[in-house]
């Protein structure tokens, strides 16, 4: 399974994302040619290697008619906004429908910009149809976004991951005055996702950036299992203590292996029949596993530790299940690494009829089981005991 991780210690901002894929590609500058031919109206991508703190990465910079300008250059991690274009949703459309990119790629474009068009629409009480994208609608916004999807696109990734977003701290100026990192539309777009604020006193994550994560990544969290094969980095304009950059990490790992979130409740207050209720429920919700142990709690009473496995991705709905179907007013959590052998089934005929095997192997091993489903319906198709049949079948197997 091919992974994406998005690192956005220092927020996030669609000029440094863009720089940050752009190290993903072997051919920096061939991938710069074709980033140039998608036919963005006066747009011309280029790049340079910039280093922050020591660490050499990638910054882009984006003109448009020969200069510089825009939502990426003025409104991340500065203290002025410049307003040099405003643009409806439809003229946005129009743009995007006229670009050399698959139909996939155009999606994508639009799945961002309606993120931000409903945001901004919230945040300013208008229709959606009235928003003309103060803070994003410049071409060079369009270029960041498009070349973010064109290349996440050409990566052909199975999943696509970010760390928590750290959004900045203090003040921002905007179109419409001094407003609190981070800015309302921002803000909304992050809703959700989990945030927070640093030392840094600086707008971190632009609405561009935070559309590009929420519509991109498939969950937040640390970084995953995984092999890890290309590092980019995509470098801001101005230099803090902390290095100014998004990392991106592309990498390997089996798709079998994952993460699993270890959710613990203890019980002492509820019945058997209750407490059997809650794990049906929780299992049929998509659990991976729900199972009991007896425990001494406090007072020495005898209560029940109910665990609940869950992937990150589930973890939400999991957790909401399980504060509705028990009683308790706190869940622990302890992530944990799975390993998983690769699993596939093949149907074997015997005397007794057909069996469906499964086979499980990897990491060295291999190991086979005769499904029980099957042996049980022998055994009761012929008056035998599921032993016998279990035996017959695997003597069967080995001639």
């Amino acid at each position: 399974m091919r992974i994406l991780y998005i690192d956005t210690p220092m927020g996030a901002a669609g000029d440094m994302l863009t720089a940050a894929l752009l190290e993903l590609f072997g051919d920096r500058d061939g991938m710069l040619a074709r980033l140039n031919a998608i036919g963005i109206p006066n747009v011309v991508f280029s790049a340079e290697n910039t280093t922050r703190c020591g660490i050499t990465g990638t910054h882009m910079h984006v003109s448009v008619n020969g200069e510089e300008e825009g939502e990426e250059h003025s409104h991340h991690h500065g203290d002025e906004h410049h307003h040099h274009h405003h643009s409806s949703l439809e003229d946005i459309r129009a743009i995007v429908d006229s670009l050399a990119v698959s139909d996939r790629v155009k999606s994508d474009v639009m799945a961002v910009y309606n993120l931000i068009a409903e945001a901004e629409s919230t945040v300013h009480g208008r229709p959606v149809s009235e928003i003309h994208f103060h803070e994003v609608g410049t071409m060079d916004a369009i270029a960041d976004i498009t070349a973010v999807s064109y290349m996440i696109n050409e990566l052909g990734v199975d999943e696509i991951i970010s760390s928590p977003v750290n959004v900045g701290s203090g003040t921002v100026r905007c179109a419409h005055g001094i407003l609190p990192v981070p800015a309302p539309a921002t803000a909304y777009i992050l809703r959700g996702i989990p945030v927070y604020s640093g030392a840094v006193r600086s707008e971190l994550t632009t609405p561009t950036g935070a559309a590009l994560l929420r519509h991109f990544a498939s969950s937040f969290s640390e970084m995953p299992m995984m092999s890890m094969e290309r590092i980019g980095y995509g470098m801001g304009r101005k230099e803090f203590e902390v290095a100014n950059a998004v990392r991106v990490i592309l990498g390997e790992r089996d798709a079998g292996d994952e993460e699993m979130m270890e959710l613990e409740v203890n019980l002492d207050d509820m019945t058997p029949e209750e407490i059997a209720f809650a794990t049906s429920a929780l299992l049929e919700n998509g659990a991976r596993e729900v199972f009991t142990t007896a425990v001494n709690m406090k007072k020495n009473r005898p209560g029940v530790l109910l665990t609940v496995l869950c992937t990150e991705r589930q973890k939400r709905d999991i957790v909401s299940l399980i504060f509705r179907y028990t009683t308790t007013i706190g869940i622990r959590e302890t992530r944990n690494a799975r390993y998983i052998l690769r699993r596939t089934m093949r149907s074997v005929s015997t005397s007794l009829g057909d069996v469906r095997v499964k086979v499980s192997e990897g990491y060295g091993a291999r190991r086979e089981k005769i499904e029980f489903d099957d042996i049980a319906r022998i055994a009761r198709e012929r008056g035998m005991s599921p032993r016998e049949v279990r035996d017959a079948v695997a003597e069967e197997m080995k001639r």
